[in-house]
């Protein structure tokens, strides 16, 4: 049953198609930035959405749903992948709307998409960082583990360039300096997935 498992994660591997994808570099990292780094990865929850109104919840998820139907067709499936997105997000405290613009430009929202440069996954994690911050056992192909990985890598840099996201976009793709990702994932966020809550519902809570 193991040999099978592994023989059909090799044969999706295979056909996943390439990602648009850079390369993150691989840096030393101080003991306390990977310690903090290593506790966000190793603590797991179950993905739920985080709003202060379950209605603006309900809302966000309807209208990404439809948004995402083209690419994922079953419903089950999309809103299982938008609710880890939202949840990881909002842990990491990034927009969702941003992730799903970074997905969609790193990946296609293949979850088994693999860059010529060997990143992994929805958000395109390269395989050191499991090694730097996590462990052996952590899958890049699992959907939240990659989630998690991904919202964790970008918000660290976020923080090394003190909120800039146009640099930090460009850390996260491995091409700092350049202009094309950070405009890429900077346009995807704001022209396909823009999202202003209803009027009368809350504004978006953070993570307990």
């Amino acid at each position: 049953m193991a040999a099978r498992a592994a023989a059909l994660a090799a044969l999706l591997v295979a056909l996943a198609a390439p990602a648009l994808a850079g390369a993150q570099r691989e840096e030393a990292l101080s003991h306390s930035v990977a310690t903090s780094l290593r506790r966000s990865v190793g603590e797991v929850n179950a993905p739920r959405l985080v709003f202060a109104d379950p209605r603006e919840g309900q809302a966000w998820l309807a209208e990404m749903s439809a948004r995402l139907q083209k690419r994922i067709p079953d419903a089950w499936t999309r809103e299982r992948l938008l609710t880890a997105i939202h949840y990881e997000a909002s842990r990491a405290g990034l927009d969702p709307q941003l992730v799903l613009g970074l997905i969609q430009v790193e990946s296609g929202f293949k979850k088994y998409a693999i860059s010529s440069a060997g990143a992994r996954g929805l958000m395109q994690v390269m395989p050191f960082w499991p090694r730097a911050i996590g462990t052996a056992e952590h899958n890049l192909f699992d959907l939240t583990t990659n989630l998690r990985y991904g919202c964790t890598i970008l918000r660290h840099y976020l923080d090394i360039e003190r909120g800039n996201l146009f640099r930090a976009l460009g850390r996260y793709n491995g091409s700092l300096g350049r202009a094309e990702y950070p405009n890429l994932v900077l346009g995807a966020w704001q022209k396909q997935w823009a999202w202003t809550p209803p009027a009368g519902l809350n504004r978006t809570a953070g993570t307990r």
